[in-house]
């Protein structure tokens, strides 16, 4: 469906999956995301030519329907003959029919059974399950991907791509038994040479261990990061009873870019999954997608290793 070799997708994740990323991995076979929510619309186009450049392999864009500059990300999307959207964070039914319109294929990413069945009402391609585990902006149900993943892929009859704690072939072969026909990975291509995120955030990463992410701010918007002073300041704030009021104060503007972009680790927020303590080291993206599909193919012939 999407003209890929392989069936992984790069998450297009905030601060780090800018065309370097993108076309790395698009080179080697996969799917590779421009994240334009870290993006104003100039910045969305130049990445995008940029990537063209770089790659004749098919690419996305992930498009956060609550951005406020969506408008102008959709007229960039649609001059630049995007083929494919990832669309997140909103109802799908929202700007899908426009999408298709000009011949895009859409992909929209779910936490829930209800969400998926909404999605392929609303007419996209496929749907992305992303788990509880997952980093960054999450669902509130809390459902892992162990369950979601077949609770969606018997729910609907589009193709299922599974996401959330997703970073080695074995767990890619997991997802596929549990009824996915495709991964997207996030975590793990954050801690590539080609990111966008600091090179401080990057060592995070692969420093962090079990326990060390946590789900907060689900009375804003849920999000998935690492333990630091930022969140040590949400959790007093939260024991507090702080009103919602009072969390976006603390919360205040720019705290992801001050962490993933800027590499501030104490005062910035840093949203990465909980298959961060299985992540060990910085690599090329394309060395991350073939170590990714030779321990899938590894892991087919030898499941029970």
């Amino acid at each position: 469906m999407l003209d890929i070799e392989l069936p992984i997708i790069q998450a297009g994740m905030v601060w780090a999956s800018s065309w370097r990323l993108c076309s790395a991995v698009s080179n080697a076979g996969a799917l590779g995301v421009i994240g334009s929510g870290s993006m104003y619309h100039e910045i969305l186009e130049e990445n995008i030519i940029k990537c063209k450049a770089a790659t004749n392999n098919p690419f996305a864009v992930n498009l956060p329907i609550l951005y406020s500059d969506i408008e102008n990300h959709l007229d960039v999307i649609f001059r630049n003959k995007i083929e494919i959207v990832i669309t997140s964070a909103g109802n799908p039914a929202t700007y899908t029919r426009v999408l298709k319109d000009h011949g895009i294929k859409v992909i929209h990413v779910v936490s829930s059974k209800r969400f998926a069945e909404k999605a392929e009402k609303a007419g996209c391609d496929a749907v992305i399950a992303e788990g509880f585990e997952a980093g960054g902006h999450n669902g509130r149900e809390e459902t892992t991907s162990m369950v979601l993943i077949p609770l969606v892929s018997s729910s609907v009859s589009i193709p299922v791509i599974a996401a959330g704690g997703i970073a080695t072939g074995r767990q890619m072969l997991a997802a596929m038994v549990l009824g996915a026909e495709g991964v997207q990975i996030g975590s793990r291509f954050v801690a590539s040479k080609e990111a966008s995120s600091h090179i401080n955030f990057k060592n995070a990463v692969i420093h962090s261990a079990e326990g060390d992410t946590v789900l907060t701010l689900k009375e804003l918007a849920p999000v998935r990061l690492l333990k630091n002073n930022f969140y040590q300041e949400i959790l007093k704030a939260q024991q507090n009873r702080a009103s919602v009021e009072e969390l976006k104060i603390v919360l205040g503007k720019g705290r992801a870019k001050k962490g993933m972009f800027e590499g501030d680790l104490e005062k910035g927020e840093l949203e990465i999954g909980q298959v961060s303590a299985l992540i060990n080291d910085i690599k090329p993206a394309a060395e991350i997608v073939r170590e990714i599909w030779q321990q899938f193919n590894e892991a087919l012939k030898n499941p029970l290793k």
